[in-house]
């Protein structure tokens, strides 16, 4: 599992795994069932074109969730909700930049432009997704002093959204994870998913990663260490 502890400079080194055989695919025709939920991840406006803290080519997940989801009945997003000044913004530390890092009492954390502050437009999800019977939103990072990038756990490794414990309440067992970035949230929140129990789907070509100094082979590889499937949207039967 990816360490929380860990500095992005220590990221790097397995570009080669983002290129190399997928040993983890799932089969073709994955059915979904009644045990089987949709993770929609953070796709706000900060990290769509033009906004603070911009996924590259970050829209082109809306359409593909959006046809998605029309074969789940179970569908939950999550949300970035941050405080203003919140710890993981370079700004609230003097004299440093976005993408450096400061130490914590959790750990290492990486600082990041001022992004997806409580009730501003870049918190908002985006105005295409069309699911309108998502059950669920999940917002995260909201404790001023803490980050939090998946949504079962967040970064100190012990507070917990209660996501989990909501979905084995509706016998939700199969989880498929999409959205942004790969790297980061979605790549947590898989793994979170693992430790907590259940199965876990990433949508590659449902995601988009940040890739910053071997960010995303390393959070592959990680997913794959832990158990997570890698699978395309196409792999999966919707009615």
């Amino acid at each position: 599992m990816m360490n929380r502890r860990q500095t992005l400079a220590a990221l790097g080194g397995l570009a080669a795994a983002a290129t190399a055989p997928h040993p983890l695919w799932a089969a073709a025709s994955i059915k979904i069932d009644d045990a089987s939920a949709l993770l929609v991840i953070d796709v706000q406006n900060c990290f769509l074109p033009g906004g603070s803290l911009a996924v590259k080519d970050g829209d082109q997940v809306v359409p593909v969730i959006n046809k998605l989801a029309r074969g789940f009945a179970n569908v939950v997003m999550t949300q970035d909700w941050h405080t203003p000044g919140h710890v993981s913004f370079a700004s609230a530390h003097a004299g440093k930049k976005p993408f450096e890092t400061v130490d914590l009492a959790y750990g290492k954390q990486v600082l990041w432009p001022d992004h997806c502050v409580q009730g501003t437009d870049g918190a908002s999800l985006s105005k295409d997704l069309a699911i309108p019977q998502a059950e669920l939103i999940i917002r995260k990072g909201y404790h001023k002093e803490t980050d939090s990038y998946s949504a079962f756990t967040e970064a100190d490794g012990k507070t917990t959204t209660g996501l989990a414990a909501w979905l084995k309440a509706r016998k939700l067992q199969k989880l498929f994870i999409a959205g942004l970035a790969t790297d980061f949230c979605v790549a947590w929140t898989a793994m979170d998913a693992r430790k907590a129990g259940f199965e876990a789907y990433v949508i590659e070509d449902a995601c988009r990663g940040i890739d910053t100094q071997g960010s995303l082979a390393k959070a592959w590889a990680d997913m794959a260490k832990a158990g997570v499937k890698r699978i395309q949207s196409g792999d999966i039967v919707v009615s």
